[in-house]
């Protein structure tokens, strides 16, 4: 067995999500940490896109925001922030967008707005940011977030970015061009969406994590299979261009093997 921390095997099973050829729009930390693993293993010709314009650049260090200058290094093209949300996401031209939450519903719908009542919240978080427009065009949404029941919500506090709405044909009666969510990866499992009901379901569960302790941190009827297997551990050339990519531990933490 390799050694991995928490947050590397998350990394990597953000990565395995990226296809070759696509068009990814990737936010700092581990989304693009796992689209650029994707690049330097199995996806070559992905392409990342960067909210602040940078389009498939070759910076040399990790940028520590979407719109560090680091990004405009042999980038192949640098637009500004309304061509890269209008012409590129809400036109349809992203396969597949990276997104966190704060809260998340059965049918993958996000809060990252606040938590708490509205006129005097618990909590006040970033907001939508480019969230909402990533969720409502992108082909398909990979989420990626610590593991906590009081993230996984029946009902939540506000409803920042769309999911599969209230089920089947929901997204569609509004015009969304996008697929909605198609995976959520936490620092304990997998999940992705059941094709006819768009509801939340177990896919896999990382090693040393059971079903059952899934089960008893998400806050809604979560759909579990008759058999969850066992998330593939990282591989060793996996790990060793992982770190390479942060080597300072940035993303991954100081604490990495």
């Amino acid at each position: 067995m390799t050694d991995y921390t928490s947050t590397e095997m998350m990394a990597v099973c953000g990565a395995h999500a990226v296809r070759d050829g696509e068009r990814v729009f990737a936010g700092t930390g581990l989304p693009v940490l796992g689209a650029l693993l994707a690049k330097v293993t199995h996806a070559p010709n992905a392409v990342i896109i960067y909210e602040g314009g940078n389009v498939d650049c070759q910076n040399k260090e990790l940028a520590l925001s979407v719109a560090d200058s680091r990004l405009c290094y042999q980038a192949a093209a640098s637009i500004g922030l309304i061509e890269t949300l209008g012409f590129l996401m809400q036109g349809g031209r992203v396969d597949l967008g990276f997104l966190g939450a704060a809260q998340i519903d059965e049918y993958g719908n996000i809060n990252t707005s606040y938590i708490g009542d509205f006129e005097s919240p618990k909590v006040k978080l970033p907001g939508s940011g480019g969230g909402n427009d990533i969720a409502s065009s992108a082909g398909r949404i990979v989420l990626m977030f610590t593991h906590s029941a009081r993230k996984f919500v029946k009902k939540l506090d506000y409803l920042t970015s769309p999911g599969h709405l209230q089920g089947p044909g929901s997204r569609e009666k509004l015009g969304l061009i996008g697929g909605g969510p198609s995976l959520v990866v936490t620092d304990k499992c997998q999940m992705d969406f059941d094709e006819k009901t768009k509801r939340i379901r177990l896919k896999s569960v990382h090693p040393g994590v059971t079903v059952e302790w899934v089960k008893e941190n998400v806050m809604f009827d979560l759909i579990i299979p008759s058999k969850v297997p066992t998330t593939p551990e990282p591989t060793t050339q996996e790990l060793e261009k992982l770190r390479a990519l942060d080597p300072q531990g940035i993303y991954l933490g100081k604490g990495q093997k």
